[in-house]
Formats: structure tokens, C-alpha cells, sequence
């Protein structure tokens, strides 16, 4: 299995863009599969925020992950997210996220990030506690009860 950016692998948008709308579109009003595929044009970045990371093996795209701003806006003060992240179907259960979650936290550490929030949908936090976040709060938002965590990468 190869990592590596969107930025340098654009053919990957539109696998991404239908993953994503189909897993989370039905979250907002108005959600289309073209606004998905356009918002990742965001992400075409090598080193700067916001980015993705690609897990790939023979060219198939397996599971991403990304680093953001500001994933909830009822944070403002909370500026580095890792959001996004999934694993094809068929993919799932080879350890796949954790390792796109590993890399993009060495590439946040690489840009000065000092601390990660996620939002995940697990109320005990899943996979995120294994692999060391911690709980800040359950909230509702919009209209979903996720769990807040974060992490600090001791820059």
C-alpha cells in the first residue's frame, strides 16, 4: 500500500467526491455530488493546509483522510481538524484508516500543528482512542450526536 497527497493524484477526485456525498450528503440541505467534487479542489495542496492523504495499492484508491480548519464552526478557537476520513467497503478492517490518520498527523506535525480535533459519530471514539485522541465533549451537531477529540502532536 502506497500514501500519498491528492495534490498529487487528481484522477482520485471523483471516487472521493461520491464516497464522500454518499456517506455524508444527506447531512445538509442542498448537498450535491458536484458541490463535493468542487470543494475538493480546496485540497490540491503539497505543504499547506487543507490537504489529503490517499492510501493506494495498484493504483485503487483504498481510503483517505483529511487536514483541515475549522471543521465546526461552534469551535472557532479549535483550528486544525482531521475530517473525511474513510475506507472503501471493501476495504474495510486492514487497518487502512489508521494508517492515512498516522500520516497525515506527521505531516501536520511537519506544518507546526500543535493540536488535532476530529468529530466522530462513535460515542466512545473507536479506532480514535486506540490510537491516542482524547474526549473533549459529546455534542449535537446539526443534528447529529458526535463525540469531540483531540490530540496534541507536541510541536
Amino acid at each position: 500500500m502506497e500514501l500519498e497527497l491528492l495534490a498529487d493524484n487528481k484522477k482520485a477526485i471523483p471516487i472521493i467526491a461520491n464516497w464522500y456525498f454518499e456517506e455524508w450528503g444527506h447531512l445538509k440541505e442542498g448537498n450535491t455530488l458536484a458541490k463535493f467534487t468542487e470543494s475538493l479542489g480546496d485540497y490540491l495542496n503539497a505543504d499547506k493546509i487543507p490537504l489529503i492523504v490517499l492510501a493506494l495499492e495498484a493504483g485503487e484508491v483504498l481510503g483517505v483522510a483529511q487536514l483541515k480548519y475549522r471543521e465546526m464552526d461552534i469551535y472557532p478557537e479549535k483550528e486544525h481538524w482531521l475530517g473525511g476520513v474513510y475506507v472503501a467497503k471493501t476495504h474495510r478492517g486492514k487497518k487502512i484508516a489508521e494508517k492515512v490518520i498516522g500520516e497525515l498527523v506527521l505531516i501536520a506535525q511537519k506544518l507546526g500543528v500543535q493540536t488535532l480535533h476530529l468529530q466522530t459519530q462513535h460515542p466512545s471514539g473507536g479506532q480514535y482512542t486506540r490510537l491516542g485522541w482524547k474526549p473533549i465533549e459529546k455534542v449535537n451537531y446539526h443534528g447529529v450526536d458526535v463525540l469531540v477529540m483531540e490530540k496534541n502532536l507536541g510541536v
